[in-house]
């Protein structure tokens, strides 16, 4: 365990939830609030498949976690030396094969779930939980882990954004949407930059692990410009539906958000310390459930 968590006592409970990550979770959350806040402004709300689909989101976030941090440990990624917050298997906190079975349990519930999305939607909400399941463990499992070989920002733009988007609109109204899509892509962009900050801290020793994120393939400098352009694109979709698209100007409420956005890309691109770094990870995370939040209101004042 790292010097930094030595001497602070951690119970089981307190270690489980570090293994789930707390912080990550907007990313499941938002996108199923603000796929239902579109199919509630198309009159089509369904309360109970978006309570499930809500439920499953998280449910594979936590997985993803467990998978995350059981097979980095096996890979080396998660050392000593790494400097972002603390791993339980990695530090000792719980076993690896206790996480592994975790994770296990984590995604047959979630697939138990499902089944009721599926009696709902039909085979494309099929297609979409088996492909977010398997997605979810080879992410940083087998023989080419998506985060390993630089595919860890599109997986997550797909199934944080576009799919888990799409997807909830998908089981409340059963008939797909260009709203819905286009709603998709700015949560898709701040999910992908909670990702980046990640990868951006940890290029060091991701480098030394052999895990070939695409911030380890492209550089800082170029990883910084890509945060930049996924908060771009978040905050140019709201423009566009209100001007060139005519939507209703209420769509706009996310721009409120865009003086924190600054503040978090100002930090980015001016420092490399992992404590700081940790801290705009945080706050990446409280950006997008804050632009969620608002893009979701304004769809409901439509």
């Amino acid at each position: 365990m790292s010097s930094l968590h030595q001497d602070i006592p951690i119970t089981r409970v307190q270690a489980w939830i570090l293994a789930a990550r707390p912080k990550t979770l907007p990313a499941a959350v938002v996108p199923v609030l603000v796929g239902s806040a579109v199919a509630a402004a198309h009159g089509l709300f369904a309360w109970l498949p978006a309570l499930v689909a809500l439920v499953c989101a998280l449910l594979i976030q936590v997985g993803t976690n467990f998978a995350n941090d059981y097979f980095d440990f096996l890979k080396g990624a998660d050392s000593a030396e790494r400097i972002g917050p603390l791993r339980v298997v990695q530090s000792g906190l719980i076993k690896a094969t206790t996480v592994r079975n975790a994770m296990i349990g984590v995604f047959a519930l979630t697939f138990i779930l499902g089944l009721y999305l599926v009696y709902i939607g039909g085979w494309p909400i099929l297609v979409i939980g088996v492909a977010s399941l398997f997605c979810a463990v080879i992410y940083t499992a087998g023989p080419f882990p998506l985060a390993y070989i630089g595919l860890g920002d599109v997986f997550v733009f797909l199934f944080f954004g576009i799919v888990a988007v799409t997807g909830t609109y998908f089981v409340q109204a059963l008939e797909w949407s260009a709203d819905a899509f286009i709603a998709s892509l700015p949560v898709g962009a701040i999910s992908t930059a909670i990702l980046v900050v990640n990868n951006y801290r940890d290029i060091d020793t991701d480098r030394l692990a052999g895990k070939k994120t695409l911030a380890v393939r492209i550089g800082r400098g170029a990883t910084r410009m890509e945060y930049a352009l996924l908060l771009l694109l978040a905050y140019a979709v709201p423009l566009l539906q209100a001007f060139m698209q005519r939507q209703p100007l209420w769509l706009l409420l996310p721009l409120l958000s865009l003086p924190f956005a600054w503040k978090m890309f100002s930090v980015i691109r001016s420092t490399t310390d992992g404590g700081i770094l940790n801290g705009v990870l945080a706050g990446t995370g409280r950006l997008l459930a804050f632009y969620g939040l608002l893009y979701s209101a304004g769809y409901l004042l439509i």
